[in-house]
């Protein structure tokens, strides 16, 4: 999935904590799958503005929970939990359906995920 690195490209002790906020990393897997989808997939496409959005909410929301602006940086460049994020992204789309190699059954998942309005499919168009 190497379009999710855009999500997130030094491993830090703030990494681990922030990694175990199911919020956080739940939100940054569903942006992940949604790119992929779109990736996959010729006939849906990413929702820039509103995953811009949905990224800088999640930004927020670990402000929130106390975590430092150094300490979600450091998060959102740790490679080893770059990694981690996508094995879960990759195989979540499995068990929704999507096949690697088949671009139809990335569509059906991001079509069902629209027509279901979940978090991923409110990501795409």
């Amino acid at each position: 999935m190497t379009t999710f690195a855009v999500l997130i490209a030094g491993a830090s002790s703030a990494a681990g904590d922030l990694a175990s906020e199911p919020e956080i990393s739940g939100g940054l897997i569903n942006a992940g799958i949604a790119i992929e989808i779109a990736t996959q997939c010729d006939s849906v496409d990413v929702r820039m503005i509103r995953g811009a959005l949905y990224l800088r909410s999640l930004e927020q929301k670990a402000a929130s929970m106390g975590y430092s602006e150094t300490e979600i940086d450091e998060y959102i460049h740790d490679s080893d939990e770059k990694k981690r994020l996508e094995r879960l992204a990759r195989a979540q789309l499995a068990q929704m359906g999507a096949v690697v190699g088949n671009a139809d059954s990335y569509c059906a998942v991001g079509q069902t995920e629209i027509s279901a309005n979940t978090e991923i499919g409110r990501l795409l168009r």
